[in-house]
């Protein structure tokens, strides 16, 4: 008897596996996060890992009213030393000219600001892990085979993909964390996984760009 879910899963990890490619460090900053900002700015955004709404600041930049598990989009600012506001916390910063990155808000722990590598490959998407926690975690297939393997507690780990959509799961060695949200992967686009939490209590989340609505 024909049975097209088995036909649909082998042609599933067949492309899956097609659009993986090799690991690779990536520098340069090719427009894709703030087109119009002037040479030399720096890049920041908020990610909220908290269960209630928060605000950011960092200097006169506001980002404010970010939703749980969500983060606001890039904005461009002098490069500097500022005084980060993160809810009720405060961070010294110090930003440099054509850097990102990414202010996190934890439940329960200090915010912390995370470097963000450049990403220019225009014909590919980049995945990376941002592993906050005390475990080495992989990026996996179900079935699996590694996509971003063994990252360290407190360090990132990235692929280049081609533009695709995917279904991942997340492993702390051989044990299976969760399996993620799918998902869709666009040519020149970062995807980060921010993992946040301790022991058996991680909580992997997508980070993406928000979409634009004009």
């Amino acid at each position: 008897m024909h049975r097209p879910t088995s036909t649909f899963g082998m042609f599933y990890a067949c492309a899956l596996a097609l659009s993986l490619s090799s690991p690779t460090a990536t520098a340069g900053e090719g427009g894709l996060y703030a087109p119009n900002a002037p040479k030399g700015s720096t890049f920041v955004r908020g990610y909220n890992a908290g269960n209630s709404e928060l605000s950011f600041s960092v200097g006169n930049t506001e980002l404010s009213d970010i939703a749980p598990l969500a983060s606001s989009d890039f904005s461009f600012m002098p490069a500097g030393s500022y005084s980060a506001q993160v809810g009720s916390h405060n961070l010294p910063v110090k930003l440099e000219a054509e850097h990102f990155y990414t202010l996190v808000s934890q439940d329960g722990a200090a915010p912390r600001l995370v470097s963000e590598a450049p990403f220019t490959n225009k014909r590919k998407a980049l995945l990376r892990v941002q592993n906050l926690t005390d475990n080495t975690l992989s990026l996996k297939t179900a079935d699996g085979k590694a996509v971003v393997d063994a990252v360290a507690p407190d360090a990132s780990g990235q692929r280049e993909v081609n533009p695709v959509k995917v279904s991942l799961a997340l492993f702390d060695g051989s044990r299976k964390v969760s399996d993620l949200k799918p998902v869709s992967l666009a040519r020149g686009e970062v995807v980060s996984l921010y993992v946040t939490g301790s022991g058996n209590a991680l909580s992997p989340v997508w980070v993406k760009r928000p979409a634009k609505t004009d």
